[in-house]
């Protein structure tokens, strides 16, 4: 199955995949980094991956939204004609 790039609901579902790889990722390098180096450095850590996170969530909020507003853009008739002038 091909995939469309364009699509929002396809952009969203990548978006959705790539924060969760990277909150896996984030996660282990922090477990690996606070056992050498202490808390501290994991502390930060733990901060920068939450922010990370929310970006990108907000982002999969962003696309979702994209997406109702090109759907909903796609039902309005194309003339702007309604159905009391004559459909």
């Amino acid at each position: 199955m091909l995939l469309n790039p364009l699509c929002p609901i396809t952009a969203a579902k990548v978006l959705t995949l790539k924060a969760t790889v990277l909150l896996l990722l984030t996660l282990l390098i922090k477990a690996r980094v606070q056992i050498v180096a202490g808390s501290a450095l994991g502390i930060f850590l733990l901060l920068l991956q939450t922010l990370v996170f929310l970006a990108i969530s907000c982002g999969v909020v962003l696309a979702a939204g994209g997406a109702a507003v090109y759907v909903m853009q796609q039902r309005r008739p194309a003339n702007g004609l309604s159905c009391r002038d004559g459909c």
